[in-house]
């Protein structure tokens, strides 16, 4: 709609309630006197004395009259001729002289029934009238359930390319021939080939599938119809189902477009597990984009792309061939993809010139690219703050941390003796982390300023980005974890509740060793507990216990033993190396917090040790 016609339709209703509320100006101070209703007797008496000049027989309704001005009613039945037997009965002067009778029954004042009744009605129907429409042009569907709420974008109004999309260069490379096939089918069909009807883009949230699929419409030139799963679904029944006929129908009109679904596990999980069961209406839902998806023609030109960070729950008739036959896994980008990422999102502002994206590229491990974005974004914004006019290295590095880690709370008021156990026991986990050989990991910076909810924390970073961790790793990072309560025990003999993270992290990883990994020996090779999360059910209402109650204690004693042991390493490592504790503790004390190379500086005499020992 342009922006005239927009204009004039505001302007029409500003018009049309000035309208009615000087209309209800006008009725209000109206004058509309009502006449005095009175008993019969009394009403004959006031005649007599004069008061009434002439009687008007309104049905069943005597008015009295005094020089055209209606002021007393009376109830009289009968008819005219009995009304004035009645009055000549009663010594009442009739005709001239007298009181006169009018014979002529009460005309309708249509005026002030037009303005009092019809009017208001107009008026409520016309603004109701004006309401509907204004709603449907400016695209509202309010008052047409049935119509699908995907957005529409045509080929040349989308700005996003390929170029704009980093870090996931394999599913760039995936989706190539997805846009030489709308751009040129022709070419397929004539050697029998058919690209797949449905893709489907896997991957954490974050890491960018929605922006992938608006690329591939913005570089092939063609309608993008996109929309959420939940949009589908409404609370009136076949709701869903009309909305995805008329989604199917809209692209057939626009061939060839592409149509997105972003989180389709919202209206695509596996059906006969609802409480509904089959009657349920996302099923329904469901069953229509199937059976729209097998509607296609090999000359309808239409790609169907969806979004899920859960694809083990969607239906299994959701991924068969010929439907969504084809996964593009779109991951968490190595460090080579966030430094590309950042590259994009820094485009067009001020980053100073000693900024190196690969430093902070280094920093973000397992950050998706909308964290990325963030961090960026975060940065302006504390440079603005700092009444900078670029953006330094210090303020990405802050932006990073208060990413991770949430803002600063400095205002956060601690004892003398709370910060120096705080102090003692990020020492802890900063000491043995530089000390186990297979520990993999530089500590990058140490604090004991609160970030969000922890009251300091430790940053370690990777040497390397891992895919496969081996079990001594994990011992090792079981023990960094543990470092912490370790120092804290041999400095005040005594621990604290500042280990509870660390405690539940490390408990956890070593269940996962023993149960998922394979990594006990005396439990074998093999898994425990098999994980099949329903659609209304958690996690743990859902784990199926595939084991005994004795294997059960056998891996809780399994579990208790790796942290138990990894919990050794770390207090004789720290009883050790005592006095290296004692001064970083000290220095982090006075400093609050200590960056890489001033911990290098302070522990380049401390020689690593093996953790199996």
């Amino acid at each position: 709609m342009s922006t005239k016609k927009k204009k004039q339709q505001r302007n029409s209703f500003i018009y049309m309630i000035l309208i009615v509320v000087t209309l209800g100006i006008i009725l209000t101070f109206i004058p509309y006197d009502q006449p005095e209703e009175i008993d019969l007797s009394t009403f004959i008496t006031q005649a007599k004395q004069g008061q009434v000049d002439t009687i008007k027989q309104d049905g069943d309704s005597l008015i009295g009259q005094k020089e055209g001005i209606d002021l007393y009613k009376a109830a009289f039945v009968g008819g005219t001729d009995d009304l004035r037997n009645y009055l000549s009965l009663e010594g009442l002067t009739l005709g001239e002289g007298g009181v006169r009778i009018d014979v002529k029954p009460s005309s309708t004042n249509w005026l002030m029934v037009g303005l009092q009744v019809i009017l208001p009605i107009v008026l409520l129907g016309g603004l109701f009238y004006f309401f509907i429409r204004s709603a449907r042009g400016a695209g509202s569907q309010a008052f047409s359930f049935g119509k699908s709420r995907a957005r529409l974008s045509s080929g040349n109004e989308s700005s996003v390319t390929l170029a704009d999309v980093a870090g996931i260069e394999e599913a760039k490379e995936e989706v190539h021939e997805v846009i030489e096939f709308l751009q040129a089918p022709q070419k397929f069909h004539a050697l029998g080939g058919r690209v797949p009807r449905g893709i489907l883009l896997v991957g954490p949230p974050g890491t960018g599938k929605t922006l992938l699929a608006k690329a591939i419409a913005g570089e092939a030139k063609v309608p993008f119809f996109s929309l959420s799963g939940s949009e589908f679904v409404e609370m009136f029944v076949g709701v869903g189902a009309s909305r995805a006929r008329d989604l199917f129908e809209q692209a057939k009109r626009n061939t060839p477009c592409i149509i997105f679904i972003d989180e389709i596990d919202a209206v695509g999980r596996q059906r006969g597990a609802g409480v509904g069961g089959g009657h349920d209406e996302r099923e329904q839902t469901l069953n229509q984009i199937l059976s729209e998806m097998d509607g296609f023609g090999t000359s309808d030109n239409i790609i169907v792309l969806a979004a899920t960070n859960r694809a083990d729950i969607l239906d299994p008739a959701l991924l068969r061939p010929g439907r969504f036959d084809r996964r593009i896994v779109v991951d968490l980008p190595d460090i080579k993809g966030r430094q590309a990422i950042l590259l994009v999102h820094s485009k067009g502002k001020p980053i100073s010139s000693e900024v190196d994206l690969e430093t902070i590229a280094k920093q973000t491990p397992g950050f998706s690219g909308a964290d990325l974005a963030n961090i960026i974004n975060e940065a302006a914004i504390l440079a603005a703050r700092r009444n900078r006019e670029d953006i330094s290295l210090k303020e990405l590095e802050d932006a990073t941390d208060r990413v991770s880690l949430g803002p600063e709370r400095k205002s956060r008021v601690i004892s003398k003796r709370e910060k120096e156990i705080t102090a003692y026991h990020e020492s802890g986990h900063a000491l043995t982390a530089s000390m186990l050989p297979n520990a993999d990991a530089t500590v990058h910076k140490i604090s004991i300023i609160a970030r969000g909810g922890a009251g300091g924390w430790t940053q370690l970073l990777p040497a390397e980005d891992r895919r496969l961790y081996p079990k001594s790793q994990l011992n090792d990072r079981i023990a960094i974890m543990l470092g912490g309560r370790a120092a804290e025990e041999i400095t005040f003999n005594e621990v604290t509740t500042g280990a509870q993270d660390d405690l539940a992290k490390a408990t956890q990883l070593a269940r996962g060793m023993v149960t998922e990994f394979g990594m006990s020996d005396k439990m074998g090779p093999r898994t425990f507990g098999q994980h099949q999360e329903l659609v209304f059910l958690g996690r743990e209402i859902s784990e199926q216990k595939d084991f005994s109650d004795e294997t059960a204690r056998e891996i809780d004693k399994e579990i208790l033993n790796i942290v138990q042991h990894a919990y050794t390493i770390s207090k004789r490592l720290l009883t050790e190396n005592k006095a290296k504790l004692k001064q970083l503790a000290e220095q982090l004390i006075i400093h609050e917090t200590m960056s890489e190379a001033e911990i290098s500086k302070l522990l380049e005499k401390t020689i690593p040790q093996s953790a199996t020992s």
